[in-house]
């Protein structure tokens, strides 16, 4: 069965070229609005795999496409969003992430006109991982910051740790990082180790690295 979509978009032809990309794809775009309120209420109907959404649509073209995903990630915890957003806005990211990174992705809009990594964030979102714009991410690791856990990591293992937050697989690490995912396995573990992240049934501990990361680089 292949992914269903829900899209919340204010730009008509934006959206319909959202959803030319998402169909060429062979996913089942479902749904289509330009409001966030009825964005929401359809999302909560028709309950597809993910909800691609913009932070800025009507009513108040605010940030009310931002808090529909919010209501809907708190309604519908199953249901993967993915917020486009026109400018990077850390506070959007850490919000949508909130304490659970699982099946949430925050990515630029131009990022849509790159249809591999645009597919790819779609997927993985409804399978429930993360997908987090590698300049958004790039950008809060640049950030200067108080001392804390991540200083203990290598200049290795940050690049890894920055991969894992973009939310590569081991396999895609190894292909960005050109390394072997061997080489990459062993940081995973250092990565946890140094983090204190132990082993538990509740929580993926990459999840949890991830969401460290994410917390450590705000500050």
């Amino acid at each position: 069965m292949p992914v269903r979509v829900v899209i919340g978009e204010d730009d008509v032809l934006f959206r319909e070229g959202i959803a030319r990309i998402l169909e060429g794809a062979g996913l089942d775009v479902v749904a289509q609005t330009s409001n966030a309120d009825d964005f929401l209420r359809r999302a909560r109907a028709h309950h597809p795999d993910v909800a691609v959404v913009d932070v800025q649509m009507p009513q108040r073209r605010e940030d009310d496409g931002l808090q529909a995903a919010l209501e809907l990630r708190e309604s519908h915890p199953d249901v993967g969003v993915l917020v486009l957003s026109q400018f990077f806005e850390e506070a959007y990211a850490l919000d949508l992430i909130g304490e659970h990174a699982e099946g949430v992705g925050y990515l630029l809009k131009e990022r849509v006109g790159d249809v591999s990594v645009f597919i790819d964030a779609v997927c993985r979102v409804a399978d429930g991982g993360t997908a987090l714009d590698p300049e958004i991410v790039s950008r809060m690791l640049g950030r200067r910051r108080r001392s804390g856990p991540l200083d203990e990591l290598s200049p290795r293992e940050r690049d890894v740790l920055r991969e894992m937050a973009e939310g590569k697989s081991n396999l895609g690490i190894a292909e960005a990082l050109v390394v072997s995912e061997a080489a990459v396995e062993k940081h995973v573990r250092s990565i946890l180790r140094k983090l204190e992240i132990g082993p538990t049934v509740t929580e993926h501990r990459r999840v949890l690295a991830v969401l460290r990361y994410m917390r450590e680089a705000r500050r």
